[in-house]
């Protein structure tokens, strides 16, 4: 059930530091938040559309929403995030998002600049410090899709969690899924997740699992369009060494999508701080 405004005003949510193992049982949430423009019909793509470029005043109080549904997880993937332009009123999302879901950690990656008005962004919220920090440019005959990846821990026993938005067409996202499976590849421990703009049964989304070992529990967790939702295009992956608890999608349709997450305990050899 989506929470009311004045539950989100008045700073209601699920408690924080209230599942057991900490360090180990974590919360994933995967999020496409599109800046910040709150979208409740296809009809606003057009009537809205200039929110795209210049700012609204609206959109902070929706970014204020959104940062009270990221609060109650513990490792947060947004796509369509400004990193601080024109349309954004200057405001890095990442930066404010993590300021309002008292996150310690936050990482971005711009993808693509329009001179000062929009840089499209993507980025990565944590309560657990990463050890390293690497962005990736992924393939494609358009540019501007990449990678973030943060890394827990060391060596072979590190959890590497990726973030993506992949490409619009097929033949690109396949060269991306290949280059992902290769990321992967000498890593036990993964997290893969955004928004890959194909569903789960697609062949992008079987060639990835045919070449690495990752799984995604469900089919059917449904994120777009959020008003009414009949399309899975935005997906958490996890190596099996992760034991999933949890998946679903929950209806905060703050955003042209609504947010996936999975709750996920590591292999013992594996303890965030």
């Amino acid at each position: 059930m989506a929470l009311t405004d004045s539950e989100i005003l008045i700073g209601k949510g699920p408690p924080l530091g209230s599942v057991p193992d900490a360090g180990r049982r974590i919360r994933l949430m995967s999020y496409n938040i599109q800046t910040g423009i709150e979208t409740r019909f296809y009809h606003q793509y057009v009537t809205r559309g200039w929110r795209h470029l210049l700012p609204d005043a609206e959109r902070l109080t929706n970014l204020d929403r959104i940062g009270h549904v990221v609060a109650g997880y513990d490792i947060v993937g947004l796509q369509e995030i400004d990193a601080g332009s024109l349309r954004s009123g200057f405001i890095n999302q990442c930066a404010y998002l993590a300021h309002r879901g008292n996150f310690p950690y936050w990482h971005f990656q711009t993808n693509r600049r329009i001179g000062r008005i929009a840089r499209h962004s993507n980025g990565l919220l944590s309560r657990f410090k990463p050890e390293v920090v690497t962005e990736h440019k992924l393939p494609g005959m358009i540019p501007g899709r990449g990678a973030l990846v943060l890394s827990f821990g060391h060596g072979s026993q590190r959890l590497n969690v990726i973030l993506v938005h992949l490409a619009l067409s097929q033949r690109a996202r396949e060269r991306q899924m290949d280059f992902l499976a290769e990321l992967i590849q000498d890593s036990p421990h993964n997290v893969i997740m955004g928004d890959f703009n194909c569903r789960s049964r697609s062949p992008e989304v079987e060639r990835l699992r045919a070449n690495t070992d990752l799984t995604e529990p469900l089919h059917d967790l449904h994120t777009y369009p959020s008003w009414r939702p009949e399309r899975n295009i935005d997906h958490i992956l996890v190596s099996p060494s992760l034991v999933v608890h949890e998946a679903s999608v929950l209806d905060y349709p703050l955003s042209d999508h609504l947010p996936i997450t999975m709750e996920v305990t590591l292999p013992e050899a594996l303890e965030l701080d």
